[in-house]
């Protein structure tokens, strides 16, 4: 394992000044296991915030009642690694690579791979200080890694972005795994940091797409972001995803009247789309536009809250996997299933019995090999 930290540089987009950071600013950290991956064809991805998942050592950073004077202990640790590698292990068709949110430390990646087979890569980053992070278990190989640390009016998000590229053989894609600033504050308070979070993914595809326009992105995770926020926002603010809506477009200043467009004004927000490829019908071509099996195929939600379904796990798609060439979408689906749900609804963990999974569910997304 190594950790490695640089330092930053700060630039001005907007009228705000971000600090971006590549490896800075946060910790990142990699393990590669003497392991060789044999490609079998189509690969599957799952996304999945498994709920404050500790070790059971005492670091200082933990939630109170995850110290050891609370009761939390190693013994109980490798119980919920048990149960969640278990759960895992049942997923069909297995995962090839996996986005974890809310974890401690590369410890517990590592722990979770080695109780299943054949993920000889792992890869973690988090906020100094910060009681949680997120990370990325892989058979593939994992490179390039990157990650954003981002700061909007002299708040940082709590987490950082963390950019990998996946060698899947012949094939080559990006993922940039997420976990944005939840809505504890207040929705409308906390959206521009959910906001600086989407425009460093938007600086990123836009620097992709000039250098490598051949090569696939996919953002995942937990963005704390419904796929339709901006309705549920009854239409009165920019949200950090936005639909491909006409009203949508007008009101963020990217169309005008008599047809006029103006891209650059997607500063800080991604377009979803139910199209596919993800084309814009309604944002100027020019558009970071991605798909979202949210608007076509998956129904319901990840996440119960207050007794109704948000949808705040995604996989976010670029147009290169929808060209019937090297790797394809294929389908989307949320687990919501045995051993993770009951009746439809998540099992979420409870502290007190040492039973339950998350208060998420998992998504899997596959993706075809020509």
């Amino acid at each position: 394992m190594k950790n490695l930290r640089f330092g930053a540089f700060v630039y001005q987009t907007g009228l705000a000044l971000f600090a971006a950071v590549f490896l800075a600013g946060c910790t990142f950290s990699e393990t590669k296991a003497d392991a060789k991956f044999v490609d079998s064809g189509n690969i599957t991805l799952m996304t999945w915030n498994v709920q404050n998942l500790f070790d059971g050592n005492d670091d200082g950073t933990e939630y109170d009642e995850y110290r050891q004077s609370a009761g939390w202990s190693v013994e109980k640790y490798l119980g919920r690694i048990n149960a969640i590698s278990d759960a895992i292990g049942r997923v069909q068709p297995p995962p090839d690579i996996i986005t974890i949110q809310e974890v401690e430390n590369i410890g517990i990646l590592d722990d979770i791979a080695g109780s299943l087979s054949g993920y000889a890569w792992t890869h973690f980053a988090n906020n100094p200080g910060a009681a949680l992070g997120l990370g990325i278990i892989s058979r593939f190989p994992l490179d390039g890694s990157r990650v954003h640390s981002i700061t909007i009016n002299n708040e940082t998000t709590p987490r950082p972005v963390l950019e990998t590229r996946v060698q899947a053989g012949d094939d080559e894609f990006v993922i940039f795994a997420c976990h944005w600033k939840s809505k504890l504050g207040g929705d409308e308070a906390t959206e521009n940091v959910r906001k600086a979070s989407a425009r460093v993914i938007l600086r990123r595809i836009r620097e992709l797409r000039q250098d490598e326009p051949e090569l696939g992105v996919i953002v995942t995770g937990d963005l704390n972001e419904n796929h339709d926020e901006f309705y549920r926002q009854n239409a009165a603010m920019i949200c950090a995803l936005l639909p491909d809506d006409p009203y949508c477009a007008q009101f963020t200043g990217c169309t005008g009247p008599e047809g006029t467009t103006d891209p650059y004004q997607q500063k800080d927000f991604i377009v979803i789309s139910r199209n596919k490829p993800p084309a814009a019908d309604h944002f100027p071509e020019e558009a970071v536009v991605l798909f979202s099996p949210w608007l076509r195929e998956l129904e319901n939600g990840s996440y119960y809250y207050k007794h109704n379904w948000e949808t705040i796990d995604h996989f976010l798609i670029s147009g290169q996997f929808f060209n019937n060439t090297g790797l394809d979408y294929e389908s989307a689906a949320v687990v919501d299933y045995q051993p993770f749900a009951a009746g439809g609804l998540p099992v979420s963990y409870n502290l007190r019995t040492g039973r339950g999974f998350s208060d998420h569910l998992p998504l899997l997304l596959i993706l075809r090999r020509h």
